[in-house]
């Protein structure tokens, strides 16, 4: 009985240090001094060939000033808008919340791919960097999260961009942002709302990582819940995930939070051995387009 009681004790000690916030905010431990896009030669989950090519015209790369209302001063987050910025007022725009890794260098494929939907640059795509990643200033904060994305919204709706032509897309991490803003009351209001790979809890991931049966509040101040935010959207929602993502187990929380929509429409993609960032490959990249693309169009 000691012993179990000595191993509980360890386990708890060593696993406090282990904060669950330290691991879903993951910039890349060496600091960039600019983005190289194209030029960009660390991991990446696939590369696209030059088809898939944007014109140096329509990469802009750019600062925004971000602020939680509680908070006394802002943060310089860095954005990349694909397209072309004068006419963003009568195009539609896809706001994508990259993942939990690194910087946009590593999802800059995946911000170009998207700018590929439904033939090149039919839609703009705008991407940050939260804060404490890439270039951008400051620490990365759950808060902060959602004031980076609502900066970019505040950008868009500047540029004349209205609720009925903003499309938002959430991959990993990203879901958390894309799915509150959806909902909340933020700088602009999506039309649609598209989940790649989404988380359903961090109660979930602690649980799921842990394989302790303790409240999720022991690892972690996030009080982020896509499960129970999904529930009060009612904007069209498009999931898409790997069946073999060791990451996010798609049981455990991208099929939870397709189950708890309930708003006028609703598609699932579920892709047969797709891993975590492999989806656009494994699926196919004109699959991918095809899927996003349609959903965008048709609902």
């Amino acid at each position: 009985m000691k012993k179990i009681i000595f191993l509980t004790l360890t386990v708890l000690s060593f696993t406090s240090c282990l904060r669950l916030d330290d691991n879903l905010f993951n910039p890349a431990s060496i600091k960039i001094t600019e983005y190289k896009l194209d030029n960009y030669t660390g991991d990446l989950d696939f590369r696209l060939d030059v088809t898939y090519q944007i014109p140096d015209s329509l990469i802009h790369i750019f600062q925004l000033s971000s602020q939680a209302a509680d908070e006394s001063k802002a943060t310089n987050i860095y954005a990349i808008y694909i397209g072309n910025i004068d006419s963003i007022s009568s195009d539609s725009v896809i706001m994508y919340c990259h993942g939990n890794r690194d910087h946009m260098d590593f999802y800059w494929e995946r911000a170009k791919l998207l700018a590929n939907t439904k033939t090149k640059n039919r839609f703009g795509v705008l991407m940050i960097d939260y804060r404490g990643f890439g270039l951008s200033e400051g620490k990365p904060t759950e808060k902060g999260l959602y004031a980076d994305v609502d900066a970019a919204l505040k950008w868009l709706k500047i540029k004349g961009l209205t609720n009925d032509r903003l499309i938002m897309y959430g991959f990993s991490l990203g879901s958390a942002p894309a799915t509150k803003l959806s909902v909340g009351d933020y700088s602009m209001k999506p039309a649609k709302l598209l989940l790649e790979a989404p988380f359903a809890s961090a109660e979930v991931m602690v649980q799921d990582a842990s394989g302790l049966a303790m409240p999720g509040i022991f690892f972690t101040d996030l009080q982020i819940n896509n499960a129970e935010e999904i529930k009060k959207v009612q904007q069209p929602f498009f999931w898409i995930h790997g069946e073999a993502d060791d990451f996010l187990n798609i049981d455990t929380h991208g099929a939870i939070v397709y189950s708890h929509y309930n708003g006028i429409y609703k598609e699932a993609n579920r892709i047969p051995n797709a891993g975590h960032g492999s989806i656009p490959e494994t699926f196919g990249f004109q699959n991918y387009l095809n899927a996003v693309g349609d959903f965008i169009t048709q609902h």
